[in-house]
């Protein structure tokens, strides 16, 4: 091997050995910043607790009963304590862990890259906040009291015998796990966060010119069919449920069209000004889309 060659190949890996230094920087940054969140959460997890139990607890009070959840196991309420202390480390130091992946890809990308890529980082966690939101106070509700629609009360003495010498009904009343109730609220919460990523994924993706406006409102039909199927597996499996967050997400599959004609729109306008726009290109997109 040459001198000039090996030269070559050692200019060509210093720039590699940098980025990987920056990347593990980046990446102890955002570990520091989850940890430091963590403990933070660990901290309140008592009271984050009770805010989540605020849905389940007007359901029951509005039959006459009272809020208790039990502990199964011994260990339950430690691991209920660790579940919420990672949801809150992950909440609190997402923008951290944002801007570190942000500050590393950005040297990479053109300015125009830059500006079509940073309202999506922006967008993203405001759509999956709002779909928490919309699931907490809005979802949940209706699934509890659906979900306690089944319960059976007793209406006389346990083990008393009536006159006609037949034995009463058992009761049969909710008495929730710790684990198991954060456990399905944290599913609907985190299902109906990521569906709410619809609009931002697709509107993305028209952007790069992977997805048209046409195309999509083609593909109704069967986005009409996935979307069901997902609510199928995203949720617990109750009709209402999966209504619901058919009834959330289709509407945003439609904003999502929307979006995506006025960027169509928006391009067509540039194009033409530079004079870079032909009908022929234009019908074509049309017939193929």
């Amino acid at each position: 091997m040459s001198l000039d060659s090996r030269d070559d190949i050692d200019s060509s890996s210093a720039p590699l050995i940098e980025h990987l230094a920056e990347l593990r920087n980046r990446i102890l940054i955002s570990l520091a910043a989850f940890l430091v969140a963590m403990l933070a959460s660990f901290t309140v997890w008592n009271p984050i607790f009770n805010f989540l139990t605020h849905p389940i607890c007007d359901a029951l009070n509005a039959r006459g009963q009272d809020c208790s959840l039990i502990l199964i196991k011994l260990q339950e309420g430690f691991f209920v304590a660790i579940r919420i202390s990672v949801m809150g480390g992950i909440i609190l130091s997402f923008p951290i862990i944002a801007w570190q992946m942000w500050r590393f890809v950005a040297p990479g990308l053109y300015r125009n890259e830059k500006a079509a890529f940073l309202p999506f980082i922006v967008a993203s966690p405001l759509m999956f906040l709002l779909g928490g939101i919309f699931a907490f106070y809005i979802v949940l509700p209706i699934a509890f009291d659906f979900f306690l629609g089944f319960q059976q009360f007793m209406t006389e003495q346990p083990g008393a015998v009536r006159e006609d010498g037949t034995m009463p009904l058992a009761g049969v009343v909710f008495q929730g796990s710790m684990e198991q109730y954060l456990a399905l609220t944290t599913t609907f919460i985190l299902a109906f966060g990521l569906c709410f990523q619809l609009p931002v994924l697709l509107t993305l993706m028209g952007k790069a010119g992977l997805v048209t406006a046409r195309g999509l409102s083609s593909m109704r039909k069967y986005a009409i069919v996935l979307i069901l199927i997902v609510a199928a597996f995203a949720t617990p499996p109750d009709m209402m449920s999966q209504m619901i967050l058919f009834g959330a997400v289709y509407p945003l599959y439609e904003i999502s069209i929307l979006l995506i004609r006025r960027i169509e729109r928006k391009r067509e306008a540039e194009l033409r000004a530079q004079g870079l726009w032909f009908e022929d290109e234009n019908e074509e997109e049309d017939g193929t889309a």
